[in-house]
């Protein structure tokens, strides 16, 4: 079964959600690993969503010209 993908949204809600238990110590080390596999799995997804969001809005004002 295919893991249906975060919006950009929901992903930075999970990264905060991330910060801020690593900033309270609330994380075992072995739980703390598995917590910064995830946000570096975030971040990265933001990042494409970002990249992708910011090809579209130039193609869109090159056809404009």
């Amino acid at each position: 079964m295919t893991e249906q993908q975060e919006s950009y949204n929901e992903a930075v809600e999970k990264l905060r959600k991330i910060v801020a238990d690593i900033e309270r110590n609330d994380l075992d080390v072995d739980i703390l690993s598995i917590r910064v596999k995830e946000a570096t799995r975030l971040i990265k997804l933001c990042k494409e969503k970002l990249f992708k969001a910011d090809e579209e809005v130039k193609k869109i004002l090159e056809e404009l010209d």
